[in-house]
């Protein structure tokens, strides 16, 4: 009994070690090809970052082809697990803050007076983030820069995590909808047009990831974001309360 066991631990070991080996790899790998592109990575490099034999890559992950691709669905499924946490933080539980109707420290004031508001601006801000996230532009640099040397990449990568995320929006829409919280509105509608007023203009703030945008300016996209999402999803009556937020 005592051998069997022993052998069972020792199994879980060589497969935990397996799986973490696996991992290291495909960081290394996105790491040079986010460095170097496809066409200038090499396996030696990703070996060697990974601090792993060449052999091993190959054990593991196959060809170069084949390594790009799971590289990048890799950490394409990261970025979105980010991006769907924080999509499911949009509750309506205590006032749509999901604190049983308790302000935090930092927006005690705002939630008192429009906590749908300071929930919205609270994930836009945080999904703003996880979108300058420096692995986050890499991806999507690589996605842009192989498309026609991979065209099934970007479905693979962001396409069925894109659509997860807009249907786990579109379903928290939909519950401050039947709140009273937002007008009666298409859940997915409401669901892009938040994505869009966030993401739209970090392009050209960021100068595609090349320029660090800095934490006040995060705020303020948020902030407009939200401020043009609610004259667009709340009812008129809804809306005189709201402030007229400065140009």
């Amino acid at each position: 009994m005592g051998g069997t066991a022993t052998s069972a631990s020792g199994n879980r070991t060589a497969s935990r070690g397996r799986i973490d080996k696996r991992q290291a790899i495909l960081d290394a790998a996105f790491a040079v090809f986010a460095k170097r592109g496809y066409a200038g990575a090499c396996m030696e490099e990703i070996a060697e970052v990974a601090g792993v034999a060449k052999h091993t890559v190959y054990n593991h992950l196959g060809d170069k082809e084949n390594l790009f691709h799971a590289a990048m669905e890799a950490t394409g499924n990261a970025v979105m697990d980010g991006n769907l946490a924080l999509a499911e933080q949009l509750t309506v539980e205590g006032g749509a803050n999901g604190r049983n109707g308790e302000a935090d420290e930092e927006s005690g004031d705002r939630e008192g007076s429009d906590p749908v508001r300071s929930r919205l601006e609270e994930v836009g801000y945080r999904m703003l983030l996880q979108c300058c996230d420096p692995r986050s532009w890499a991806l999507r640099r690589l996605l842009h820069a192989e498309i026609t040397r991979f065209p099934g990449l970007l479905e693979v990568v962001w396409g069925r995590g894109a659509d997860r995320l807009r249907q786990t929006l579109a379903d928290r829409m939909a519950r401050l909808s039947l709140a009273g919280l937002l007008r009666p509105c298409d859940p997915v509608e409401a669901a892009e047009q938040f994505l869009a007023l966030l993401t739209g203009p970090m392009e050209a703030r960021s100068q595609l990831g090349t320029r660090p945008v800095p934490d006040t300016e995060l705020h303020t996209v948020a902030d407009a974001a939200v401020d043009t999402f609610l004259r667009a999803f709340r009812d008129v009556q809804q809306n005189r309360s709201l402030p007229v937020t400065a140009p």
